[in-house]
């Protein structure tokens, strides 16, 4: 049997342990169970017989193996992914890589710093090969398989002294279930170690985890909780995804180290006997309106707080209200409010991303037409092509129409061909073998394409994709394949295809800047949402989103705010109006109204340009017709009249005849009451 240092099994003191780089250098502060890990790591070793000074074994699996490896772990690769490119640009000083491994340590995935390419080759720190503990002694992804926890392995503490140039931190990656499916670690040369890689490669990890249950739960109630209010909404939460039986199907591993359990005993428990809070009191809570977290008792005693989030069909039937018609904002994320504390006036909001079809109905008839289109459509593998302009909420729809299809289980992949350099966007969609790009961070990445294999793939401003990429394109949607960059193995491709733009794409194909048989593969289903300007619900968005804004008591706008807004054309949409009411909301603090002291100087300025200071006040609730709509003094005779004076006639001569009700008169137009609003306070050539 081979043998190892005896100063490895020397008291723990960091001085005596024999470890050069542990008890010299000052980057590394002695750490009790650190040693410990490394000590037993060594021991074990040892009794493998693995000799310190042998040449590791850096021969890769086969091709094949490695395919069948990369395929099983396909889901860990796509949620992995992304975020190893991210990590990889917080360490570029350091010269690391970053490696990505499945359970048995053999590793899937790596992307790195050129520099350190070269001798990170002489290790074989590649795909296919193997370092388990077992092939490569200790090291931080081996001996982070054996004990489930984050490992760091410095110079030589490497079992082997071939690695003893290496530092290496390493975080195993739980699935929903708490079981290891993989590791992330992150490899440089030892004089590069940074103190702080080890808590970037640690909420690297969690973040795989949280997109991986938030994926697998996006149908379960998810309740977020920890022992300090402020951690809420942070990485540091834990997080517990439930049926709607009650049962606990899966957490992240916060949850689990929060709770002092394995993934099976989680499993085992229901909501109510962990955390004493039943589905239908969740429920109750939301239906009031409530909006502060819920203090919590664990079996143990410890308190904690949560939030809840929740948006599975036929939920509300658990409240003991009974509701059979809940309002829209039903399937809105919630966060639960304490019984006894004091409420706020603010109703539970879901993010704009996850907004279901229904919520998106706040009473315009053209949105209303747009809902009830999808709704025809959804699960027949029709193409849907979103027409709008920018800001109009394409990507909102887009979401919507996921989450209300079959495939809501699976991933929203959504692809800006806008903001993608032209020479990356084909790896970026179709992904790229190993080492394909020259120079390139991630190598053997999978496209975005195939990371919505089972969901949607959404391709926003599909009108900017560079016409020889509209090619390859059109093959993956009818051919259903994706053949990453420089390979010649095809992929299956199941995704549901969602496209969206700003950009009249009949007349660049008339230009020839839009391929035309890409244009009928996409628009099986055009729909095309209205600006802001043309909807009759502007003043419902705006109540909707300053509840989405505000904390604490919901402010009111005053006339003057309300005679603005009303008039203003909102050029960048329902975008722009949330982010004026954002700006608002902030500065209102707790007066109760907002008014124009409270809006941005730029959109003050644009709407006082635009309206006028003797623009249209605010409505009575009769809809009585405004001053300035009754009556008009006749052109003289002989002089010419503009089609918007002509417009602008035919709106006062309907408007007249309906009495003065706006909505008689829209309807009669077949226009929207923002458009007579227009017509009527904006002079011709004021360009609106």
């Amino acid at each position: 049997m081979a043998t190892y240092p005896a100063a490895r099994t020397a008291p723990r003191d960091a001085r005596a342990t024999g470890f050069g780089h542990v008890a010299t250098s000052a980057l590394l502060p002695p750490d009790p169970s650190h040693l410990e890990a490394i000590v037993q790591s060594h021991e074990r070793c040892g009794s493998l017989g693995i000799s310190p000074i042998q040449a590791p074994d850096h021969a890769p699996v086969v091709r094949a193996d490695l395919a069948v490896a990369r395929e099983r772990n396909r889901r860990l690769s796509a949620h992995s992914v992304p975020v190893m490119e991210m990590l990889l640009e917080q360490i570029l000083a350091t010269q690391s890589m970053v490696l990505l491994t499945d359970v048995q340590g053999t590793v899937l995935h790596s992307i790195g710093h050129d520099d350190f390419l070269a001798r990170a080759a002489k290790v074989a720190l590649a795909p296919g090969v193997n370092w388990s503990e077992q092939n490569k002694g200790t090291n931080a992804i081996g001996t982070s398989l054996v004990t489930e926890n984050p490992t760091l392995v410095h110079a030589d503490e490497h079992f082997m002294h071939a690695n003893h140039f290496l530092t290496c931190t390493a975080a195993p990656i739980f699935d929903p279930r708490g079981n290891v499916v993989g590791v992330l670690d992150v490899t440089g040369d030892h004089h590069s170690f940074h103190s702080h890689t080890m808590g970037l490669v640690k909420m690297s990890a969690r973040m795989i985890q949280n997109h991986w249950l938030m994926e697998d739960s996006r149908q379960a109630l998810r309740l977020h909780f920890h022992g300090r209010l402020e951690y809420l909404g942070t990485l540091m939460e834990g997080v517990v995804a439930v049926g709607p039986d009650g049962k606990l199907h899966g957490a992240n591993r916060a949850a689990l180290d929060h709770l002092g359990m394995s993934g099976a005993a989680l499993r085992m428990n229901t909501l109510a006997a962990l955390f004493g809070v039943t589905l239908a009191t969740l429920v109750d809570h939301f239906s009031a309106s409530l909006a502060s977290p819920l203090a919590l008792r664990l079996p143990d005693g410890r308190q904690v707080h949560a939030t809840a989030r929740f948006n599975w069909p036929g939920w509300y039937r658990l409240g003991s209200a009974g509701e059979s018609d809940l309002p829209a904002s039903a399937h809105a994320a919630v966060q639960v409010a304490v019984a006894g504390e004091t409420p706020r006036n603010t109703a539970p909001a879901a993010p704009l991303s996850q907004l279901s079809l229904r919520q998106l109905q706040t009473g315009d008839p053209q949105m209303d037409a747009v809902v009830e289109r999808v709704k025809r459509v959804l699960d027949r593998d029709i193409a849907v092509l979103i027409q709008g302009e920018t800001g109009s909420g394409k990507e909102v729809l887009a979401r919507a129409i996921h989450l209300a299809s079959k495939r809501a289980d699976g991933p929203f992949v959504a692809v800006n061909c806008a903001s993608i350099p032209e020479s990356l966007i084909e790896s970026e969609l179709f992904g790229c073998e190993e080492r394909a790009i020259t120079g390139a961070r991630r190598k053997g990445a999978p496209g975005k394409v195939m990371q919505a294999h089972g969901g949607t793939l959404f391709l926003d401003e599909i009108g900017d994709m560079p016409l020889p990429l509209q090619a390859r394109l059109l093959r993956v949607l009818q051919e259903r394949e994706a053949t990453p960059l420089d390979s010649n193995r095809a992929a299956v491709a199941d995704v549901a295809v969602i496209s969206a733009t700003h950009r009249p794409l009949r007349e660049m194909m008339d230009a020839q800047r839009f391929r035309e048989d890409l244009y009928y593969r996409l628009n099986g289903l055009v729909l095309r949402l209205p600006p802001l300007r043309e909807r009759s619900d502007l003043m419902v968005l705006a109540d909707k989103l300053l509840k989405r804004e505000c904390r604490g008591r919901l402010p009111r706008l005053d006339e003057e705010v309300l005679r603005l807004m009303q008039g203003y054309g909102w050029p960048g949409n329902i975008r722009q109006l949330a982010t004026v009411l954002r700006t608002a909301a902030a500065l209102v603090g707790d007066e109760g109204v907002i008014a124009v002291q409270h809006l941005s100087e730029d959109f003050l300025h644009d709407a006082r340009r635009t309206v006028g200071p003797e623009g249209p006040a605010s409505l009575p609730s009769s809809e009585a017709q405004p001053a300035a709509a009754s009556g008009a003094t006749p052109e003289p005779a002989g002089v010419p009249r503009t089609l918007q004076q002509l417009e602008l006639d035919t709106v006062k001569r309907v408007l007249e005849e309906a009495g003065g009700n706006i909505s008689v008169a829209a309807r009669r137009l077949g226009v929207s009451r923002n458009t007579i609003y227009r017509r009527l306070y904006w002079p011709p050539g004021s360009g609106r």
